[in-house]
């Protein structure tokens, strides 16, 4: 995202191509809007008419009073259908944009969202389209609005072209005290935008890392950071506020200076006979009716000034290109049986967050044949989870190439890509939906037989038959509600369904009891049998399922051979293996004691 300010042109340009798919229904509620005008303007000259012609004579004054009670009602009656239409087009402008803004950010590439903020994202998705969706209500409102001023205005003219610029003498000075308001109250609404957004992201890590804080004992440290935010936020606002405190009155001050005039002045000229009192009750209504709709530009200008800061923001997102993205042609994977040969041919990737740092992967090379298993080992930083991210292409490779069955994943969609190539990852995020529901993922539409089928192969069947309502049981926030073991066997249940040319187990047990990872590891061996996997891992038994043993050392292969063979052949293989072994005899209590807390819908299979 960048610090710099978009040309206005650039800033709007967003709104009006979403607002020109809605110029049918704006158009509409635009002819309301001057509907209403019409009810608006008419009474006032139906009061003057009613005094000048009807106050002698009873049956034309109850004429003119009926007069002026349809047109209260034609008032009344668009009144509510303008406000229903331009509420109703907000609300579908809101929706697009949202719809637009949250498909960008899932289009986005994961080095993206390795960098951005939950919290800031998520405010762009909802208080700053809300502030755009209050700017669009205003549209139609205040071109109605407009539309009586122009009336009201060729009429008090019309009337007596003195009092007309003695009531509207003010009229210039409230154009220029609204200009220097919207310059004013910008960039002081941009500031609470950002600092609400900061507020957002500290109370979505806050509430995501909850288990953290606790674990702890930080809920102080949250706390203050919270309360520093909405310092923060009440700092800001309190200042936007004084700059509205400054402005909005004279700008609603200013239009009672008219009316006063007009009173002065108008009332001479009735005693001098020059005038009419119905003309003048006239110019006085008049006058005070531009109260309003003059307070309503002031208003809109506001709205349009956070509208403005809302749209910088959102096309800050939107701006931004994907790194990886849809070939312009893309190609297509190969049918037939023998599906999921995968290749890695000298592949060279870093993350680029410091130049001077060597890639983490350099003249790397794999071949994996059709239904092959191969385990990828490597020390801390190796780079094994880095093949599972190119194999999705979550990234591009800066050299060489990845293919699927001959093809480069880069010539190919992204949701072929990543259809056809299904992850476990080490930290398994479940759905707040039903158990069904999280293992169908990839495929909404699946019958519950298919569902039951991928449960039984990952070995999950039966800890769901003892969950409360079964398939249908619903999950708590990220699956919490089940144990780890649980989790991570649902997890390989939705990749089955998915039914991938090629499995990837990145740390699949890593995150499981040690004692309980023999129940994975066999709802593993079934899922692996005949398929394309690739097992990321450091645990012995989990390697041993693989047909083939790959160790990863300096960005590239340095041996390749079953377990065992290697554990007689290859000394930095038994130093790794060594090392996590270590890890996992530090941690394995830690495993434990989080599988025995966790809190329990069912009992582990």
């Amino acid at each position: 995202m960048t610090d710099t300010t978009p040309p206005t042109s650039t800033r709007w340009s967003l709104l009006a191509s979403t607002l020109r798919a809605q110029r049918r229904n704006l158009t509409i509620g635009t002819l309301i809007g001057l509907a209403w005008t019409v009810g608006k303007v008419a009474s006032p000259v139906l009061v003057r008419y009613g005094i000048d012609r009807g106050i002698r004579n009873d049956e034309l004054l109850w004429l003119w009073a009926g007069l002026i009670g349809v047109a209260g009602c034609v008032a009344g009656f668009f009144t509510a259908l303008r406000r229903f239409y331009a509420f109703r087009e907000a609300r579908w402008t809101e929706t697009r944009l949202r719809e637009q803004l949250f498909g960008h950010i899932m289009s986005l590439h994961i080095g993206y969202h390795d960098r951005a903020q939950t919290g800031q994202l998520m405010s762009r998705s909802s208080s700053d389209l809300n502030s755009i969706q209050m700017f669009v209500v205003m549209i139609p409102i205040t071109l109605s609005n407009l539309a009586m001023i122009t009336a009201v205005v060729v009429i008090l003219f019309v009337t007596d072209w003195f009092l007309a610029l003695l009531a509207l003498a003010s009229l210039p000075l409230i154009q220029i005290a609204g200009r220097r308001f919207s310059q004013a109250i910008h960039p002081a609404v941009l500031a609470i935008q950002a600092e609400q957004a900061e507020l957002a992201t500290v109370v979505e890590e806050s509430v995501g890392g909850v288990r953290v804080i606790k674990g702890f004992g930080a809920e102080r440290v949250q706390s203050d950071k919270l309360r520093t935010a909405a310092e923060r936020i009440k700092g800001v606002s309190i200042n936007a506020a004084r700059i509205r405190a400054k402005f909005l009155p004279a700008i609603e001050l200013l239009p009672q200076l008219g009316l006063i005039a007009v009173l002065w002045f108008g009332g001479n000229r009735v005693i001098d006979g020059d005038l009419t009192l119905g003309q003048l009750v006239q110019f006085n209504v008049f006058v005070a009716l531009l109260v309003q709709p003059l307070r309503m530009i002031g208003m809109t200008i506001a709205f349009a000034q956070r509208a403005a800061a809302a749209l910088e923001r959102v096309n800050e997102i939107l701006d931004i290109a994907p790194e990886v993205a849809d070939p312009a042609r893309p190609a297509q994977l190969p049918g037939g049986p023998d599906r999921g040969a995968v290749s890695f041919e000298s592949v060279r990737f870093g993350y680029g967050n410091d130049p001077g740092q060597p890639p983490v992967l350099d003249g790397f090379d794999l071949e994996l044949d059709a239904g092959e298993s191969v385990a990828i080992v490597g020390g801390t930083g190796s780079g094994k989870s880095t093949i599972a991210r190119l194999l999705v292409r979550f990234y591009d490779v800066e050299a060489g190439s990845v293919r699927i069955d001959g093809v480069d994943v880069r010539d190919l969609a992204l949701h072929d890509v990543r259809r056809s190539v299904g992850i476990v990852f080490e930290d398994t995020l479940l759905f707040h939906d039903t158990v069904s529901a999280n293992i169908a993922f990839a495929h909404p539409d699946a019958d519950a037989a298919t569902v039951e089928r991928a449960a039984r192969l990952a070995g999950a069947h039966e800890f769901i038959t003892d969950l409360p309502d079964g398939y249908e049981t619903m999950l708590g926030e990220r699956g919490f509600s089940l144990s780890g073991g649980q989790r991570q066997r649902i997890a390989i249940a939705r990749a089955i369904l998915a039914d991938p040319r090629v499995l990837v187990l990145d740390d699949a047990t890593s995150a499981v009891d040690p004692s309980k990872e023999h129940e994975i590891r066999s709802a593993m061996s079934t899922v692996m049998d005949g398929r394309t996997t690739v097992v990321i891992a450091h645990r012995p038994g989990t390697i041993a399922l693989a047909d083939t043993v790959v160790l990863l050392d300096g960005g590239r292969v340095v041996a390749r051979g079953r377990h065992d063979d290697l554990l007689v052949t290859e000394p930095r293989y038994r130093d790794v293996l060594a090392a996590m072994e270590t890890s996992d005899d530090d941690t394995a209590a830690e495993h434990a004691a989080a599988e025995h807390g966790a809190t329990q819908i069912g009992s582990d299979a």
